[in-house]
């Protein structure tokens, strides 16, 4: 600052002509999302969305927020930033479906050391791709700058996503009951959970770098920075047919903590450990990180990232659906009698 400039904000790190220039950088990604309720455009104070009473009896609308976690921290290290924005989008929607919500709009909050338009439109980017596979609006978010409490090359990312359900309709747990089917879809990978423990034991215990090509893998950061699932569009139209019981997203708290939270009092969900594929990527988490087998179903969702619970007379129906739809279904367990848990076949050690 010269002598006898006066104090500005961008001289105290905040660079409003680059954050303006952010926003048109991803103006265009934002518009693709909008569905036919959006009302604006980009920049408002509030993103409206008009819902549209007569498609609905009694509608209840569902909202659900999370993270990326440090999934962010290989990001940062591949210097690539066009993926975690769908697991923003993902482990909001996702966790919203499990109730049997349509995601209807979704927003963001990216707080960065430096703004860098470029990379921030990828971020967002990201983010419109994620909301394009939900089937949801991106109405609004926050981009703030905030030099001195994120490093430059750092940011953090989160998400907000509102859906509706029918009263009727939601899934509570209370549909389940002794007999029926448990599938498991298939996860892209790790989602976007216990990257903290990963980044432990393959980057610090394992001394590898994300160049690192590991067998039935390949290069070890593409591996990590798969992004999240999103299951809306292939769950969706058998929750509005009434073929789905229950649903239960895998996120952190993995198989072990996240099935009880759909389940009543007085019934368990068993499940068969040889019934689907564990990714090759969780076996080397383990191995090399000498982690415990109840630790990693404690933590991953060991290629699981949505369970399904149908009818036993359903489960052939849904599964072929499901399939024809693009995910890969292992028919994986039973509801039974018990204690609100899950147990496994063979137990965990």
């Amino acid at each position: 600052m010269a002598a006898g400039d006066g104090l500005t904000y961008a001289a105290a790190g905040v660079d409003i002509t680059a954050g303006n220039r952010a926003v048109e950088l991803m103006r265009e990604h934002v518009r693709r999302t909008f569905r036919p309720e959006v009302l604006g455009d980009v920049g408002g104070f509030g993103g409206l969305f008009a819902l549209e009473p007569a498609r609905y009896r009694q509608p209840v609308l569902v909202a659900g927020t999370d993270g990326v976690g440090t999934k962010l921290k290989i990001a940062f290290m591949m210097n690539r930033h066009d993926t975690v924005g769908i697991d923003a989008v993902a482990m909001c929607v996702n966790d919203i479906l499990v109730q049997g919500a349509e995601p209807l709009f979704f927003l963001d909050y990216l707080a960065v050391g430096k703004m860098v338009p470029e990379k921030v439109a990828q971020i967002v980017a990201g983010v419109a791709a994620g909301c394009r596979q939900a089937g949801c609006a991106l109405i609004g978010g926050e981009t703030a700058e905030m030099p001195g409490f994120y490093p430059e090359d750092e940011y953090d990312l989160a998400g907000f996503a509102v859906g509706i359900v029918e009263r009727e309709e939601i899934l509570d747990g209370s549909r389940l009951q002794p007999g029926q089917v448990v599938l498991g879809l298939a996860s892209s990978g790790l989602h976007s959970n216990g990257f903290s423990l990963v980044r432990r034991a393959l980057l610090v215990e394992g001394g590898y770098d994300l160049e690192t090509e590991l067998p039935e893998v390949g290069p070890l950061g593409e591996e990590l920075l798969k992004p999240t699932r999103i299951y809306v569009a292939s769950l969706l139209p058998l929750i509005r047919e009434g073929l789905i019981q229950g649903l239960a997203h895998i996120t952190g708290g993995g198989l072990v903590e996240n099935p009880p939270r759909i389940l009543p009092e007085g019934l368990n969900m068993r499940l068969d450990r040889r019934a689907w594929e564990v990714p090759p990527i969780f076996n080397i988490i383990q191995k090399v990180g000498k982690v415990p087998e109840a630790e990693m179903y404690r933590t991953f969702n060991m290629g699981l990232g949505m369970l399904v619970v149908v009818d036993a007379g359903d489960a052939d129906r849904v599964k072929g659906s499901l399939e024809a739809a693009g995910e890969r279904v292992f028919v994986i367990g039973e509801i039974t009698p018990g204690r609100g848990e899950v147990e496994f076949v063979p137990e965990l050690k």
